[in-house]
């Protein structure tokens, strides 16, 4: 794998949502390619700061705008209500 492909595939890397192929895969990049894993290093380490700094809980207020905002935008029947 080159080193475009694996940056391309990172974030689903990193979200779990490749197979496990393609993760062994990406991961064998990253073991032998310094700049990819300094890449990788980075991006899980803002996500671990970001979930660790962003725990506020969304006001009910808003959940309810944004709901209405969606069912208004694609109708209830397309948004599971």
């Amino acid at each position: 794998m080159d080193c475009e492909k694996a940056i391309h595939r990172l974030y689903g890397y990193l979200d779990g949502e490749l197979t496990e192929a393609k993760r062994r895969e990406i991961a064998r990049h990253l073991d032998e390619c310094p700049p990819c894993a300094q890449g990788f290093d980075f991006e899980l380490e803002l996500r671990t700061v970001i979930a660790s700094r962003c725990r506020d809980e969304v006001p009910a207020r808003l959940k309810e705008r944004i709901a209405r905002a969606i069912e208004l935008r694609v109708g209830p029947e397309e948004h599971g209500a």
